[in-house]
């Protein structure tokens, strides 16, 4: 009933971003002219207005709410499949094999990025060339996971596969041209404005695929709570087990990355918010409450990105530290108190 409650609670906050993100911005549009925008009746209301909330606003606000998700339970799900609290894809260079396959693409395509650039074949070779990226580096991870059983020294190795990829990332924007370094620039400031309609059934596909299998996990991520001879005890089979984590994981970061920009964050700082807002470890209640928080707190970051107005819009990921940081503090502290 708490867990149920908590999650009411959740959905309202979030419901109140979600609408807050379609009437603030750069250009005012007031809250009667929105729902009549959303509504369909539109003959009072500027067409502009309209396609500023229809083709900009509203796609902005479903991208990052299920981008949100997506980073969010991604970073549970690698912080228990290892059992360290500082996993997330960013830390672990997840982000970065993906960037590397997106970078790839974008030589092959002439320098542009971003989902609306793409016919939906091109569209699908970014998520494809992410996806490559992101298994190849989660492999890697998953390799030396087996042989290090330190999770500091695991986190170390996956910051720098992170590092290894953003060299590879360099070179090729060395020989790129200026036109492919600029818009791979763009796309690594990070947005949730990448999606157009268009392209958003393919998006939300994939993305709410990935969150109802990460709801289908619950009871084997609960027995890898209380350690691996547990849960093979009650018939979980802990390698495939990982194995299903680690790519599920991949496939939520490669979408998200290749659409979104490497977000950062998100997937790191989420799951502890959930944590201290549930206060349980129970991944029945974590994870619906981890979902809906990386939804909203995302919808915040998109928010907080047009608070200039007219002078432009804040890079993503120039607000997402800001929003995670003190929270990844707060929990290296609360570690050093434990030891």
């Amino acid at each position: 009933m708490k867990g149920l409650r908590l999650c009411v609670v959740l959905c309202a906050a979030l419901a109140v971003l979600f609408v807050l993100n379609l009437v603030c911005g750069s250009v005012q549009i007031s809250t009667a002219d929105t729902l009549a925008i959303l509504t369909g009746r539109r003959e009072d209301v500027s067409p502009t207005l309209a396609y500023i909330v229809l083709e900009s606003r509203l796609p902005a606000a479903i991208t990052a709410t299920l981008a949100g998700g997506a980073l969010a339970v991604s970073g549970l799900m690698l912080q228990t499949a290892f059992r360290n609290p500082l996993a997330d894809p960013y830390i672990f260079g997840i982000n970065g094999g993906a960037g590397l396959g997106v970078a790839l693409v974008m030589l092959a395509f002439g320098g542009s990025i971003g989902a609306g650039s793409y016919t939906l074949g091109g569209f699908m070779a970014v998520v494809a060339a992410a996806f490559a990226g992101a298994m190849a580096v989660i492999v890697l991870i998953f390799f030396f996971s087996t042989v290090v059983r330190n999770n500091v020294m695991l986190l170390i190795i996956g910051i720098m596969t992170g590092y290894l990829a953003s060299s590879v990332i360099s070179i090729l924007s060395f020989v790129s041209t200026a036109e492919g370094v600029k818009s791979y620039m763009v796309w690594g400031m990070g947005s949730f404005g990448g999606v157009p309609m268009s392209r958003m059934p393919v998006f939300a596909a994939f993305i709410v695929t990935g969150l109802l299998l990460s709801l289908l996990l619950i009871k084997p991520l609960n027995a890898l709570l209380l350690g691996d001879n547990y849960a093979r005890n009650l018939g979980v089979h802990t390698v495939r087990l990982r194995s299903c984590l680690l790519l599920l994981t991949g496939l939520l970061t490669a979408v998200t990355t290749a659409c979104c920009g490497p977000v950062s964050f998100i997937g790191l700082a989420v799951s502890h918010i959930a944590r201290l807002v549930s206060r349980t470890d129970n991944h029945r209640t974590l994870i619906p409450a981890t979902i809906i928080t990386g939804s909203a707190l995302s919808l915040l970051c998109n928010l907080l990105t047009v608070l200039p107005g007219d002078a432009g819009i804040i890079p993503l990921n120039a607000i997402t530290p800001i929003v995670g940081a003190p929270v990844i503090i707060y929990v290296i502290m609360r570690m050093r108190r434990n030891i």
